[in-house]
């Protein structure tokens, strides 16, 4: 059962997050990475981001390259939530699928018909 405050927070962080991930794929032409949910523990010291890549077929790889810079980038949410929270957590980020888990019902549906 989430709290309020870990609610409040993981709203703040998927908005904070969005942001900084828009910022870096406007540099690179056709990437879209965004943040579909985030999860924070009850002591505040983890949060999960899950992220939608698009195109999919680039989703691991491009995981890769954010888990690479995990540091760099909660150094950069720390820059933007420093008013509202007293320390940021440890970022971790895994990749949502479940776009493409819809996608493939959709045509096992459209198959069956």
């Amino acid at each position: 059962m989430e709290t309020t405050r870990q609610a409040k927070i993981s709203r703040l962080l998927q908005k904070e997050l969005s942001e900084i991930f828009r910022q870096q794929t406007s540099k690179t032409h056709g990437v879209i990475v965004s943040v579909s949910n985030v999860r924070v523990t009850p002591d505040l010291s983890l949060a999960r981001a899950y992220l939608s890549v698009f195109p999919s077929e680039k989703g691991k790889e491009i995981l890769d390259s954010i888990n690479h810079s995990a540091k760099t980038i909660r150094y950069e949410l720390a820059q933007k939530v420093r008013f509202q929270l007293r320390k940021t957590p440890e970022l971790s980020f895994y990749l949502d699928d479940s776009l493409d888990y819809i996608e493939r019902i959709d045509s096992l549906l459209k198959k069956e018909e």
